[in-house]
């Protein structure tokens, strides 16, 4: 579990985005798309849920993407090339159907860039016609531009501010090319209102589409309930029923007001830290 390489991707307006690399053989050698492991940095700390976006079985390494919000994901980024994780847990969660579907649209926004590539890559590979859309802020903190556009027959940029690609927002993009043409398959990760937006642009449009849910976790296997979400009429755990789901069927407004939970615990932890 040792942290073999370490890169920032992102580095303004208060966004950090590092990515590490970590040797993990037996994760690596089971870890598929959509999947994800629980990371403890030490004894004492929290378990945070991180997807892993590639994974190599030879040399036995993961690929994991951080971006520091809250007071663990603060201290990962603080951990240099060498340090070694306290705890590693996975793969968890179950992994994205890959098939060959047709026509898929892929859309990213944030950090949840880091977890659409390892879909999109095995998309591709499975012959679909992958259509890629990433949304950010600004051009600044936009992540994996590079690698998602090498595995994409389709690819659109949006920004909040105008800075690259389009002004505006990825679901602009998505709802215009519903308009235009059927597409078999919408996977959507980002911030949950975005994911939110996409679940409505779709619902006039008969096309599947997911969202992976990163609701709050604790335990990570299903044994505290916390991630729990509500899925049509059934309560679900987004760590041993998803963390992929059915975007028209999601409770978004029970989602996100779980999200905030300790939103002001955190503030505090965080202030504390930086005292």
């Amino acid at each position: 579990m040792k942290i073999l390489d370490k890169k920032i991707l992102a580095d303004k307006l208060g966004v950090k985005i590092t990515l590490f690399k970590v040797r993990a053989p037996l994760i690596a050698k089971k870890a598929k798309p959509g999947q994800f492991v629980a990371v403890m940095i030490s004894e004492e700390g929290e378990r945070i849920p991180l997807t892993i976006v590639e994974s190599d079985a030879n040399v036995g390494t993961i690929i994991l993407i951080v971006q520091e919000l809250g007071f663990s994901t603060k201290l990962i980024g603080k951990l240099s090339v060498g340090d070694s994780l306290y705890a590693l847990v996975g793969p968890l969660g179950h992994s994205t159907e890959i098939k060959k579907y047709g026509k898929v649209i892929l859309v990213g926004g944030g950090v949840g860039i880091a977890e659409i590539y390892p879909a999109a890559k095995s998309l591709k590979e499975a012959g679909n016609h992958v259509t890629t859309i990433l949304g950010a802020r600004t051009k600044d903190i936009l992540i994996l531009e590079d690698k998602l556009r090498a595995v994409s027959d389709e690819f659109f940029v949006t920004t909040d501010d105008g800075s690259y690609g389009t002004k505006g927002f990825t679901t602009d993009v998505l709802k215009e090319l519903l308009n235009k043409e059927s597409y078999d398959l919408v996977y959507s990760v980002g911030p949950i209102p975005m994911m939110r937006n996409t679940s409505l642009v779709v619902k006039d449009f008969e096309v599947k589409t997911l969202v992976s849910l990163n609701s709050l976790m604790v335990d990570a296997t299903g044994m505290c309930g916390v991630c729990r979400v509500t899925i049509g009429d059934s309560v679900k755990f987004a760590c041993v029923d998803g963390p992929e789901f059915d975007a028209r069927l999601v409770d978004w407004e029970e989602l996100e007001n779980r999200n905030r939970t300790y939103e002001v615990k955190e503030k505090h932890i965080c202030n504390l830290y930086k005292e």
